[in-house]
């Protein structure tokens, strides 16, 4: 199968490890690109609810798929946010073509691009990090409670629902805090010359021109690996959200989970260097010739 071509993929709030993932759907959909750069917008790994207990054999193969691509000299930039924010000590870690940093700041096509997660921005993250812990393992539950009903519901022929959406979208306050994150990021990016900001963090995928105080910026927004099965793409001279649900191609290629069966911490990071095959002088900074990394 002939893989589609995209310059470069904006991916976020995957949260391998736990039960809401989708890294089958993630992995059918990586498997039918070819980017040309790949960045990693936060939540890779849910460190906070990460369990030994818990790691299917799809997970493992998101990471090495990825692993693979850094083999290929595939520019991989890695931008912690706050489920893998461990990650975050690693800041200007280099191993071929993967790096890890806080954000980045692109030149594309004359206009300056800042990445980044997001969850500077929240309050609860900031303040009470515990409170944001415990909402995310009730998130989790929820996510365990909206696959029975939608099992239940298939089986009545009535379709998915989601309910962790309804909930977001029936709550005031959720809908307030969405809007006053964009508005902020916005007013900050414009501030400082970007035509364009991108993050994740807050699961809800977006593309749309912002008026803010200091400027015009387009909001752009990955979504996740959870509830939407979202991604941004540029190609073409163009941002756009790849949604999963959309993707017949992605959707009919096959994941032969046979193949592999799970793997000690040992066994695993062996794995990984092995898959690696880089060294850490490797030229992997001729990719970022346009790219500042902080």
């Amino acid at each position: 199968m002939a893989k589609r071509e995209v310059d470069i993929v904006v991916l976020s709030d995957i949260h391998l490890g736990t039960y809401g993932c989708h890294a089958k759907e993630l992995l059918q959909y990586l498997k039918s690109i070819k980017p040309k750069a790949v960045v990693l917008n936060g939540d890779i790994i849910d460190i906070w609810q990460f369990s030994k207990r818990y790691w299917p054999a799809t997970h493992m193969m998101v990471i090495k798929h990825l692993v693979g691509l850094i083999a290929k000299d595939i520019p991989v930039y890695y931008i912690p946010g706050n489920h893998d924010e461990m990650v975050r000590k690693f800041k200007g870690f280099q191993l071929g073509s993967l790096k890890i940093t806080n954000k980045l700041s692109l030149k594309i096509d004359g206009a300056n691009v800042w990445i980044f997660h997001g969850d500077v921005f929240d309050v609860v993250m900031q303040h009470s990090a515990w409170l944001a812990k415990l909402g995310a393992i009730g998130y989790d539950t929820l996510i365990l409670i909206n696959r029975m009903v939608n099992f239940i519901s298939e089986k009545m022929g009535r379709g998915k629902v989601s309910l962790s959406k309804k909930i977001k979208n029936s709550v005031k306050g959720a809908v307030k805090f969405i809007n006053k994150f964009e508005s902020t990021v916005c007013n900050i990016a414009a501030d400082n010359q970007y035509k364009y900001v991108i993050c994740g963090h807050i699961h809800q995928p977006e593309i749309r021109t912002i008026v803010s105080e200091n400027g015009t910026v387009v909001y752009m927004n990955s979504g996740d690996w959870i509830e939407n099965l979202t991604a941004l793409e540029y190609n073409d001279n163009k941002w756009s959200i790849y949604r999963y649900a959309d993707d017949a191609v992605a959707q009919s290629i096959e994941i032969n989970k046979k193949k592999h069966v799970k793997e000690s911490s040992k066994e695993l990071m062996a794995s990984l260097m092995q898959e690696f095959n880089v060294k850490n002088n490797s030229n992997s900074g001729n990719h970022a010739e346009s790219i500042e990394a902080a």
